[in-house]
């Protein structure tokens, strides 16, 4: 096999492995792995607004947004207009959402980052290299992706 096969092994792979744990996610908490970081970030912050959530967890306004208005759907989440400035909108956990939260897997990437953070900080930094020079070489510098392990577009699978 040649070496641009070797690395297309791989990838595939690694994509392969994020799909069947976003798969066992979704079967057994009925959220996306996006979905999941999402609500995280409202139940370490309830009130948080949605820039607020999609700066930490690396995602755009509008993709918060339609995670969030599924998750609204699901009724695990509530948005509230403040009374004192009508502009600012928080989202809260519902208590539905808090069940699912006390129940919720780890994600899939704690794992990888339990590991990552087990090696030497030389090893680190070429790997990060690395995946961002694949990256580079896909086109894909512009992507809107979270630091979360979920494969397809945001904004079909939610």
């Amino acid at each position: 096999m040649q070496r641009d096969e070797e690395l297309l092994v791989a990838l595939r792979k690694v994509i392969r492995a994020i799909d069947l744990r976003s798969k066992q996610l979704s079967k057994d908490a009925g959220l996306t792995g996006p979905q999941l970081l999402v609500m995280q970030s409202i139940g370490k912050e309830p009130g948080i607004m949605v820039r607020q959530v999609a700066q930490n967890i690396n995602l755009s306004p509008a993709t918060v947004t339609s995670i969030l208005d599924r998750l609204e759907l699901k009724e695990f989440v509530q948005r509230i207009r403040s009374t004192e400035d009508k502009r600012r909108v928080g989202v809260f956990l519902t208590e539905k959402g808090q069940l699912i939260m006390q129940d919720a897997p780890r994600p899939f990437q704690e794992h990888f980052v339990n590991r990552f953070a087990q090696l030497k900080e030389w090893e680190q930094s070429q790997m990060v290299s690395t995946i961002q020079r694949i990256a580079s070489m896909m086109d894909a510098e512009d992507i809107d992706a979270s630091p979360v392990l979920e494969v397809g577009s945001l904004t079909e699978k939610l």
